[in-house]
């Protein structure tokens, strides 16, 4: 059996004692976005659970990583997870690694993972790069408050009643897209959020050609246009509903109004209110506090 990271040692009876399930991030793009411990603990297990033997060996070569591999994809996972909490009873220890980025986000791992927690199986994450947290942080809008959808709908209708359901969400939207769908993407927002909404396309993250499209969704639509086949992964996002201004000045008004209710009726700390209170009404904690201080 390798040898477990030292961090992780356990006491006891090795034998008896099961192994434990690392999940390893690894690059999107670029080689060098890998942990120091993502490189010893992809060393050090007895086996590396690849979701493409054949994209992860390009990775395990680059690093000098000689631990065996097998296939683990959406296609083999219901079978492939019951062997490989079999391998981990027994005491192995196993590294799950996906072509790009964090197990199990978008990428198969859930199954195994839920799998090993109801065999008390220790599961450990060793984080590393993630697509639409690079591309979030770079994007330029709000990031206090997001959530991440996976991939659009694939068919036209599906993903026109998704892009209603967040029509007048408060928070900045993330999908992953296809590039052949982008543009008919784009022009579904446009249609029904609105030409004027801030979008961000963030193309090849990370990679030679890594690229971010920012501005009004209409202005965006124009310039893929323009540009006709779009290549690379995409990771697009939405910015929250901007209120009109008078409407922005009211949910301010009543947000300090609220601060002061649950002070009042809750007891709670000006802090503790206004973070509530924020959340009710939809606006960021800094506006929301903003607009308290000036109140005062």
């Amino acid at each position: 059996m390798a040898k477990i990271p030292e961090n992780h040692l356990d006491t006891g009876d090795a034998a008896a004692t099961p192994g434990t399930l690392y999940l390893v991030g690894t690059p999107i793009g670029n080689l060098e976005d890998m942990t120091f411990r993502a490189v010893r603990t992809l060393k050090e297990v007895d086996l590396i659970a690849c979701e493409d033997t054949r994209q992860t060996i390009k990775l395990l070569n680059h690093y000098g990583i000689e631990t065996p591999s097998i296939s683990y994809h959406e296609h083999n996972e219901l079978t492939r997870a019951a062997e490989l909490v079999v391998h981990l009873e027994k005491g192995d220890n196993i590294a799950l690694v996906t072509d790009a980025g964090t197990p199990g986000v978008s990428d198969p791992g859930y199954r195994l993972v839920a799998l090993a927690v109801r065999h008390h199986i220790r599961v450990v994450p060793i984080p590393g790069a993630s697509a639409f947290l690079s591309a979030l942080v770079a994007s330029g809008l709000p990031t206090d408050s997001f959530r991440f959808s996976g991939f659009l709908p694939a068919k036209a209708g599906a993903r026109r009643t998704a892009l209603e359901a967040i029509r007048h969400s408060p928070r900045t939207q993330i999908f992953y897209e296809a590039p052949h769908r982008i543009l008919e993407a784009v022009k579904d927002i446009v249609e029904i959020i609105g030409s004027e909404r801030h979008i961000v396309i963030a193309r090849e993250v990370t990679k030679l050609h890594e690229e971010f499209l920012r501005g009004r969704a209409g202005n965006v639509l124009e310039d893929l246009q323009k540009r006709g086949e779009v290549k690379g992964e995409i990771t697009l996002l939405i910015g929250k509903e901007e209120a009109e201004p008078a409407q922005l000045h009211g949910a301010e008004n009543n947000v300090v109004r609220r601060v002061r209710e649950l002070m009042r009726s809750e007891q709670l700390e000006e802090k503790a209110a206004l973070k509530q209170a924020a959340k009710e009404f939809g606006l960021s904690k800094s506006e929301a506090y903003r607009e308290l201080q000036r109140s005062k």
